[in-house]
């Protein structure tokens, strides 16, 4: 992204002037990725007026700021994020949550600064620009479809990483926060589904996005609001609660994933996975088992057993029993209960490809094994499990079984016809997140480290 790109008035003073207020709001934001270490400052990417400050306001500032923090690897590009500002001479009193600041120096000097999205007056002021697809300075907007004028936005509050807008009930809005190089596969994805008729995927109907030398970094999506529908996590925790079944659920799902992976692979570039690209495979994973060791030592008795996953993945045959070469293509990322929603008729929809965001974006697009969403959803039936008590691991089994099912019959190729595949990306799975739960969520380790102890004991 341009290092000097702006249509702010008096640009190289707006920076200086924030940083004191972006320093102490900034890392209280539940998206903010660079928590636990110092902020050292501020480099402005860009910053456009979407709506200029003018008289007591409001105004709403967007900017894409880097993040200078210590103990980046050489080479490693500070963090960027999105950030839109309101700005107002006096915050009334329901936006008062939403207050960063008072500017005291600066082309804002006196102003209050706030949470633009927080401001439905400003919130619906980029749906407009939205709707009027064209360029604003270095941002430029999209659509492939006319929007209906003036619907009420509402944010929600439940997202880690983005912020999403409701508009009317029938759009939503995504917010990108940490903001990479290159399209979003959150876009990408949506838009080559959509293509390929695939319709378990509500397809974007407009975005924007800020140029760069890499191309076009996306800022935004915005698609089909499915207020009808419940995620798949909320679901499963109802069936556990009320002591249903999920098999059924579990197998139609695992049919709308393989209708996924199917166009995508119809529909964008695949590779075949030659045993050099398996071993690498394999030993980026045992490289990720040893820093997790480091991490959470509670590993270390189980270590002889998944480095032996590891490596039965490693000497995989680059075949399938059938003959058919195993391929790579482009995949979900982050496939797991909670990024589906059940309509009241009982279809499945697939969302959030953006992948795991604290990966970069470069290997989120690479080409995977369809079966790394596969273990993903096996994992997350372990976790909803594991929220009943006592502990339903029977209910987990025929939901996992259930839902490889319904793969095989939509695609033809049952992920338990691989077992050393399929147990080398639940492992790897399953030691990714008894880090995250160490780090984040102590109570939680247990999950996973249930999961450990069978995958190494090779069940």
């Amino acid at each position: 992204m341009p290092e000097t790109a702006s249509t702010t008035r008096a640009p190289a003073a707006l920076l200086p002037s924030l940083a004191p207020l972006l320093h102490e709001w900034l890392p209280r934001q539940r998206w903010f990725a660079g928590k636990g270490r110092a902020v050292n400052g501020f480099a402005l990417d860009a910053a456009t007026e979407l709506l200029p400050p003018e008289g007591p306001g409001p105004g709403l500032l967007h900017l894409l700021v880097r993040v200078e923090q210590p103990g980046l690897p050489a080479g490693t590009p500070a963090d960027c994020y999105q950030l839109l500002l309101g700005v107002r001479t006096t915050v009334p009193p329901r936006l008062a949550p939403t207050l960063i600041g008072r500017v005291r120096q600066g082309p804002l000097a006196g102003r209050a600064v706030y949470e633009g999205l927080r401001d439905p007056r400003l919130a619906g002021l980029l749906y407009e620009r939205l709707r009027t697809p064209g360029a604003l300075g270095p941002l430029r907007f999209a659509r492939t479809a006319p929007l209906p004028p003036a619907l009420a936005p509402r944010m929600l509050d439940a997202e880690q990483s983005n912020s999403s807008l409701v508009f009317g009930d029938q759009y939503i809005l995504k917010i990108f926060r940490r903001v990479s190089p290159g399209a979003n596969p959150d876009l990408e994805l949506p838009l080559a589904l959509a293509g390929a008729g695939c319709a378990r995927v509500p397809a974007p109907v407009a975005w924007f996005e800020t140029g760069s030398a890499t191309g076009p970094s996306t800022l935004g999506v915005l698609q089909p609001y499915l207020r009808d529908s419940r995620d798949g996590w909320r679901l499963a925790l109802d069936a556990l609660a009320d002591g249903r079944e999920f098999t059924a659920e579990a197998h139609a799902l695992g049919r709308a994933t393989a209708e996924v992976h199917t166009a995508l692979a119809a529909t964008l570039p695949t590779e075949p996975l030659h045993r050099a690209q398996t071993e690498r495979l394999a030993e980026a994973m045992a490289s990720r088992l040893d820093a997790a060791v480091q991490a959470v030592p509670a590993l270390l008795p189980y270590v002889k057993g998944l480095r032996e996953v590891f490596a039965q993945y490693g000497r995989h045959a680059p075949a399938r029993a059938d003959g058919a070469a195993r391929l790579a293509q482009r995949v979900h990322g982050d496939l797991h209960l909670g990024q589906t929603l059940r309509s009241a008729d009982g279809a499945w929809s697939v969302i959030d490809f953006e992948g795991e965001p604290a990966k970069p974006l470069a290997e989120r697009r690479s080409p995977q094994p369809p079966v790394r969403d596969v273990a993903g959803m096996l994992r997350s039936f372990d976790y909803a499990a594991r929220t009943h008590r006592p502990w339903n691991d029977g209910w987990a089994a025929r939901c996992r079984d259930a839902y490889c099912a319904g793969y095989a019959d939509a695609s033809g190729v049952d992920p338990r016809a691989d077992p050393s595949l399929l147990r080398a990306y639940e492992t790897d799975k399953a030691v990714y997140e008894v880090v995250y739960e160490a780090r984040h969520r102590p109570d939680w380790l247990p999950v996973p480290m249930a999961a450990i102890h069978r995958l190494a004991a090779g069940s």
